[in-house]
């Protein structure tokens, strides 16, 4: 923790929540505006589904790779730097896929739009463990995701309106006047947390060092597919979307919200729970809590689907209770993988982001082209998803029982 962190923000503890969720609106805006768009692109450049995919999958894949790097260079510069040129990239980035004329080009621009959108959410949640004691830091990662869940659920409204009114162009000019306003906001108001003395040198030594310090604990991987790897139970659900809502539950594009305003409500809800619960019970126990939601409505989802044909009255509920088991526990696990080494915390978000990252994109590219056309087969999917975050949970509590309890 940064020993002057009282003096860097003087404003409500609530405001630099909202600062930092802003940040974290990038990634979800990129991907969840223009999936209503996607056969309207498709059909504009001439795009095949499997192509279009790939639109997603080099978005996925440039957000996992750069992710290892956004938290290093976060260390070693400073959080501000790293926030302020990564929207700058992405800004750029949105403005090229704007003017992208064939699926190529637009390609190419999504993965650079995926190399950049990650660095506000990794540099994030350092800057709150820089700022705040664990449990205090617990509550304002839970008010981070309360804030931050508004924005999957506006995108896609956001993404039909300007696809209809404007055509699929503006969806990306769009976000790029939220690039615009991000650097601006951010310029004015994020202050640099990470003290002078906690900075690491910029060395290839000093780098590999600690990539390795990380990558050969396996506590650090055991977290990371703890957190990761549940979140795909529902993320699997987001990118077979069009399939899942528009094919299998016959809603109309226009209905596709209901989705999403439920998913999101249900992140919401269990992020509001676990800020309640900071400093109440152990760790631990809040993140069995999460375990056991999921486990529990994983279950039911997939004898529902197994005994009765989909309908949108009840097969959209499973999902949104899901999505409030894994944020009732991820701002725990998250917290947990931060203190493994505190002087590297930077780079501890980035490997976790990049863990997580890397499952997103075997989902939206392998496991969701090959699942989306059956809601058994997608209840199936993501109960595999949660079973194995549960696992490694599991093992790591019994390798290290005294991971998750709070120091007596």
């Amino acid at each position: 923790m940064n020993p002057q962190a009282h003096q860097l923000w003087t404003a409500p503890r609530w405001a630099l929540a909202l600062l930092l969720a802003v940040l974290g609106m990038l990634g979800p805006f990129s991907i969840d505006t223009y999936i209503p768009a996607f056969s309207g692109i498709a059909k504009a450049l001439g795009a095949t589904p499997v192509e279009m995919q790939q639109t997603l999958s080099a978005y996925l894949f440039g957000f996992a790779f750069m992710n290892l790097f956004h938290g290093a260079l976060a260390d070693s510069f400073g959080r501000r730097p790293v926030v302020l040129w990564s929207i700058v990239v992405f800004t750029l980035s949105s403005a090229g896929c704007a003017l992208s004329h064939n699926v190529g080009l637009l390609v190419f621009f999504r993965l650079l739009q995926g190399m950049s959108s990650g660095g506000g959410m990794v540099v994030s949640r350092a800057v709150i463990r820089d700022m705040f004691p664990p449990d205090q830091a617990q509550k304002v990662m839970s008010q981070v995701t309360i804030y931050f869940g508004v924005a999957p659920a506006i995108a896609p409204i956001i993404g039909g309106w300007l696809l209809v009114h404007l055509g699929w162009h503006s969806i990306f000019w769009f976000l790029v006047a939220v690039g615009i306003a991000l650097w601006t906001a951010n310029y004015k108001l994020l202050p640099e947390t990470l003290h002078v003395t906690q900075r690491q040198p910029f060395n290839a030594r000093n780098l590999l060092r600690g990539y390795w310090q990380l990558v050969s604990n396996p506590r650090f991987f055991l977290l990371a597919l703890a957190s990761g790897v549940p979140f795909n139970g529902m993320f699997l659900y987001v990118m077979s979307a069009p399939a899942f809502l528009g094919d299998l539950l016959q809603l109309a594009p226009t209905e596709f919200f209901w989705f999403f305003l439920l998913t999101i409500s249900g992140i919401m809800g269990g992020s509001f729970a676990s800020g309640r619960l900071a400093g109440k019970v152990e760790p631990r126990q809040q993140i069995r809590y999460g375990f056991t939601i999921m486990v529990v409505v994983s279950l039911v989802n997939v004898s529902l689907n197994l005994l009765f044909p989909a309908h949108a009255a009840w097969a959209l509920f499973p999902i949104a209770i899901f999505a409030f088991g894994w944020a009732l526990m991820v701002p725990v696990v998250t917290l947990l993988v931060l203190d493994l080494y505190p002087e590297r915390r930077g780079m501890a978000s980035s490997l976790q982001a990049c863990v997580g990252a890397a499952a997103n994109g075997v989902v939206a590219g392998v496991i969701a082209p090959l699942v989306m056309h059956s809601t058994r087969s997608l209840a199936l999917a993501s109960l595999l998803m949660m079973s194995v975050g549960l696992v490694a949970w599991v093992f790591l509590r019994k390798r290290w029982p005294q991971t998750g309890r709070r120091p007596s």
